[in-house]
């Protein structure tokens, strides 16, 4: 009995420990505002409004107060918060199938965040309680509305700091002066955070012009007030990539929520540093920060234990995953990093892309983003972490901030078209909008990439398919026989990719061919492996085939 008592009083004090209270709204008229629908794929809340355009981007426009914002944010988007939220659950199923296991996860991570609020600015909460009445109560299991949508506010920090997942491996840079055509400064970045392919299919391209700071667009997806990409009506540009960190013990600032106060208050480079020194954080990353008005870029590296502005010598940026400042020098985590992972190879292979192709446009910056090659133009097969277009974006970026023009990417990856916004042209012509229209600058597309209609495209959609298959196989316990004739269409797919080779390893050392798997993870070790980690795994698997 006693026995009882104890766990009754434990499971109390965890639900009151664990519990996030709303913030109190003193008016809450806008829960009674309706979506209206005045043209065909055009909604409307109060002003605030809703569309898809031609290229399948999602297009939505907010303004006025905290509370308000959010409310029409939820009633807008609340299909596309609904297909998120599922998407992102079931990537998580996906990847963690265990119900037991995925329960005390739950529980764990509330634990975790149980302070998450302490960490937020008023209005942040404000903003996502109002988006959080929108939130489908299919998934209340995981919590309530409010918490689960603030939690998924740090799951983007928890995916880099369990980095080693490979959710991410993004690349960013800028140019100008006697880089850019025109001297003026150019930002490109890919935002390779992937939790699959159903997550990135309803990408948004949001408009908001707050009560207070700057109106600013981003990237965005359904529930996510967040800041990954974006840029201010003062041409204050913002993107993040994740560093390596230790698993944080608890949460502070999610990157994103100080991404976005950055962009929504920050008119300069010593603005957004100001802003970011003010921020406990809880993993590491690197923000860069372009100025229009300033006409340059820079980085600011922040950490849990500090943080660096990093100002370039030469006139162009680059940022991949790794610290540059020497305050972090002598960081075991950084180091690491930079020995064993993919981060440095990739800030090699832009630097030659930018060397080659100076003075750059727009277009020849959408070149590099596309880039799949490896160092000095090496076939390192498709996919490959070490290349800046891994082709697992979720969307790719480029700003011209002294214009107020940004060049959106459309599906699949950056491969599609990249469609162009005049920010100005947002805020003064469009934002009253009544009708659906296009709103891009037809003029400015830059085209789709070529190696869309080529057949290696097609043979990469295959390897995915097969890799997909054979992923699946290996991951159950009953024994599935495969034809020779399966690995050499694997093989032919994507043939300079050590995945292909290391995955049919896996599959002939399951079923006990030895001899077959050594084969498999030799030709595998001859390619170029993105981790260190990877390769060790690799060779631990064929030295167990060989019984040392």
């Amino acid at each position: 009995m006693l026995v009882i008592v104890i766990i009754g009083v434990l499971v109390s004090w965890y639900g009151v420990a664990t519990f996030v209270s709303p913030p109190d709204i003193a008016n809450q008229q806008a829960l009674g505002w309706r979506v209206e629908q005045p043209d065909s794929g055009f909604y409307t809340c109060e002003g605030n409004w809703l569309k898809q355009n031609n290229s399948g981007l999602w297009e939505l426009y907010l303004k006025g107060a905290p509370f308000d914002r959010g409310v029409a944010n939820g009633k807008l988007c609340k299909q596309l918060i609904y297909k998120q939220e599922e998407a992102f659950i079931d990537q998580i199923r996906e990847m963690i199938p265990s119900q037991s296991y995925l329960h005390f996860l739950k529980y764990v991570i509330y634990w975790f965040n149980r302070n998450l609020d302490d960490y937020l600015m008023p209005e942040y909460r404000e903003e996502i309680y109002g988006i959080s009445f929108s939130a489908d109560s299919k998934f209340n299991f995981i919590g309530t509305p409010y918490q689960r949508m603030l939690n998924y506010h740090a799951a983007h920090d928890i995916g880099h700091a369990l980095q080693d997942l490979m959710l991410v491996g993004c690349t960013s840079f800028g140019v100008w002066d006697e880089f850019s055509v025109d001297s003026s400064l150019i930002i490109g970045r890919n935002f390779d955070f992937y939790a699959g392919d159903a997550f990135a299919e309803n990408k948004i391209v949001c408009f908001e012009k707050p009560d207070h700071g700057f109106g600013f667009m981003m990237i965005t997806w359904g529930g996510m007030i967040g800041t990954v990409s974006g840029m201010n009506e003062r041409g204050l540009t913002v993107t993040i990539n994740a560093a390596k960190s230790e698993i944080p013990l608890s949460s502070r600032t999610p990157i994103s929520i100080l991404a976005r106060e950055i962009l929504q208050y920050a008119a300069s480079i010593d603005d957004a540093y100001q802003i970011a020194k003010e921020r406990e954080t809880f993993v590491s990353e690197s923000i860069l920060i372009g100025s229009g008005d300033e006409n340059r870029a820079a980085l600011i590296e922040k950490a849990p234990f500090g943080i660096a502005l990093v100002e370039p010598a030469t006139n162009y940026i680059i940022c991949a995953n790794h610290y540059q400042d020497t305050t972090f020098a002598d960081d075991a985590m950084n180091q690491s990093n930079i020995r064993d992972n993919a981060s440095l190879y990739r800030y090699r292979r832009v630097i030659q892309d930018i060397t080659e192709r100076m003075p750059m446009d727009v277009e020849s910056v959408s070149t590099v983003l596309r880039d799949q090659l490896g160092l000095n133009g090496s076939d390192i097969g498709m996919g490959n972490e070490k290349a800046i277009n891994q082709l697992i974006a979720h969307h790719s970026v480029i700003f011209r901030p002294a214009e107020r023009l940004v060049w959106v990417s459309t599906s699949p990856w950056q491969l599609g078209p990249y469609i162009c916004y005049d920010l100005s042209k947002i805020f003064n012509t469009f934002a009253s909008l009544k009708q659906r229209v296009e709103m891009t600058e037809d003029e400015q597309v830059i085209s789709a990439d070529p190696f869309l209609e080529s057949t290696k495209f097609q043979q990469f959609l295959k390897f995915r398919i097969m890799r997909a298959k054979l992923m699946n196989i290996l991951k159950k316990d009953k024994l599935v026989l495969l034809k020779s004739s399966f690995f050499e269409e694997f093989h032919s797919t994507n043939p300079m990719f050590y995945e292909v080779y290391s995955l049919t390893g896996d599959y002939f050392k399951s079923i006990g061919h030895k001899s077959e798997a050594i084969d498999m993870y030799k030709k595998a070790l001859t390619c170029e492996i993105p981790r260190w980690g990877e390769k060790e795994k690799i060779i631990h698997s064929m030295t167990s085939c060989k019984g040392l």
